[in-house]
Formats: structure tokens, sequence, C-alpha cells
């Protein structure tokens, strides 16, 4: 039996949507997308200094869920689901948010914890995935990033509070950094990545890194030199450690107005992307991995999934 799903990210730096018809039910229910959408809002805004949703984050974010909300309509979507990750985690007026959201969406969005972003992220990602296990899952979101480690089913998680917005917003302040600027949120990401090292041993042992969300796609749209996005190109492309180093030393020497012109570069992104490109690649260096599985699905596909099942 087939049913028409959809699933809605509000992440720190971008709101997502995802509708698919879905033939069966949880890790083994085929879908077949029929709109996927990206919209940048920044909902989490200066959330790490001030710990709270800023009011024009907030308004942005609600325009762009009435959009997706009339999408829902028109598609006719029998049942959706939206959660809200780090920005609202960490924002201390977030029913300020979620209040409203509820209101523009006819349902309430739910707060996600991050370990429960990391596990529906690894299986949307990694279900029918035809490669080498155990999988490791690398989400580099704008506020927290996610490892999840397993074969079938998440073996090891975690989630840590650094992400492209973040270590921008704290460490990244000059146009373009500084190389001081650049060695201390190398050494930040460090400290988190002996947290992931500590408690998910594991990632050493990944026979497949797979790659999720915007910074980590951005990065395998520059090594391209996409002029129009192209999820075809992008869905399974294998970014080696030279190329996203090299994209790395471009974005991180070009100040703003230059950066802007890399093909493949959304516009939303040009002011987060160094910061989420030294964390990829601090990564990528930290835990030796040559190779990465780019994935165009995410955690959209494991909420899809989830609704699926229930």
């Amino acid at each position: 039996m087939t049913s028409r799903l959809g699933a809605i990210d509000i992440g720190t730096n971008s709101v997502r949507l995802l509708v698919a018809d879905v033939d069966g039910a949880g890790e083994t229910a085929e879908l077949e997308p029929l709109d996927r959408r990206m919209r940048i809002t920044r909902l989490g805004q200066g959330v790490d200094e001030s710990r709270r949703l800023n009011p024009e984050a907030i308004s942005r974010t609600l325009d762009v869920l009435r959009e997706y909300r009339g999408a829902l309509d028109e598609l006719g979507v029998e049942r959706a689901r939206a959660t809200a990750t780090s920005a609202a985690r960490d924002a201390g007026n977030r029913d300020d948010f979620l209040g409203p959201a509820a209101d523009v969406l006819h349902f309430e969005p739910e707060l996600l914890p991050g370990t429960d972003e990391a596990r529906l992220s690894f299986l949307g990602a990694t279900a029918g995935l035809d490669e080498p296990a155990p999988y490791v899952t690398l989400d580099i979101g704008g506020g927290s990033t996610e490892f999840v480690v397993g074969t079938h089913e998440p073996e090891g998680l975690i989630s840590v509070d650094t992400g492209s917005v973040r270590i921008t917003e704290q460490y990244l302040r000059s146009d373009p950094p500084e190389p001081e600027e650049l060695s201390e949120a190398v050494s930040v990401v460090r400290a988190h990545l002996s947290d992931v090292e500590r408690e998910v041993p594991a990632v050493r042992e990944a026979a497949t890194l797979v790659g999720l969300a915007g910074t980590i796609t951005t990065v395998a749209a520059i090594e391209l030199g996409l002029t129009e996005y192209d999820h075809t190109k992008i869905h399974h492309f294998r970014l080696d450690r030279t190329g996203a180093e090299d994209v790395f030393r471009t974005l991180a020497t070009e100040p703003v107005d230059v950066r802007r012109h890399n093909p493949g570069l959304d516009p939303g992104r040009v002011d987060i992307i160094v910061g989420g490109t030294l964390i990829l690649v601090t990564i990528m260096r930290t835990f030796d991995f040559n190779e990465m599985l780019v994935s165009e699905a995410d955690i959209l596909d494991g909420l899809v999934r989830s609704i699926s099942a229930r």
C-alpha cells in the first residue's frame, strides 16, 4: 500500500522539505521522492551568543513553513512530521517559534534531541546502501555535528556542539579569516572529536564514511564545479580528502565578494561555508578518512520512513 508522506527539517541554517510516495513501512519501505526543497533562513542567527532566537530569523523561518504547508496541501500529503534541531534546542525562547510554527503547519514540530537526529539521519542515508560496512554517517549542521556508526542500525552515536554557523560566529570573524582564527577553530573542533573518539571509538573502524547535509553537498558541488545544483550528480559522489582540502584552501583564503563566485556555492552559505568545510577536513584528517560517499538521502528520508513505520 502506498502512502504520500511529508517531512520538514528545521535546522540552524536551513529549512528543508521532502514529500514522497512510500510503499511499505520502516527500513524496507520504498521511497519515490516527489518534491525536495531547501530554503536558508538562518534560524540560529546569534543563538550561540544570546541563547535566544532572533525575531527576524523566526519570521523568515515561519514564511518558509507557510510555503511548505502549501506544498503539503497541493500534493495531498496524508501524514507529515516536522522536527526542529540544534538552534531551537539551545534557545531559551524556543516557544516563541514553536507555537507559531504549529499554527502555520497545523501540527506541532517536535524538538528533536541530537541523538534522535543522528539516528534518523543514519536510517535515511543507509537504507538500501550497497557499500562496505560498517558505516559512519557524518552530518555537519549549522549548530551541531552528528556521528553514527552501524551496519543495519545505529550501534554508536554522538552529537557534538559544533557546526558551520556556530564555529563561524565564535571564531571566524575576519574576511577572509585570519590564520590564527582558523587555527583556533581547528583546535576547538579537535577537542570535540576527542569526545567522539572516546564515546564512539568504532568511528575509526568504519569501512565507509557517508556524508550528509548542506556543508558536505556544497563542498561536493564546488569540487564538481556545478553551475546549477544537480542532486543526481551529488548523490553518491565520491569526495576524496585531497579534493576537500583543495576546496577548503580556496574558500578560506578568499574574501566573501570573491568566494561567492565559486560554482556550486549557494549564496546563503557564502559566510559560513569556510567554517563548515574546516569541520569537514578536520574530521577527515583526524580519523584518517581518505574518501567520503556524499548522500542526498538524510534525516528527511529517515523521518519519512519513521512515519511509515507508525
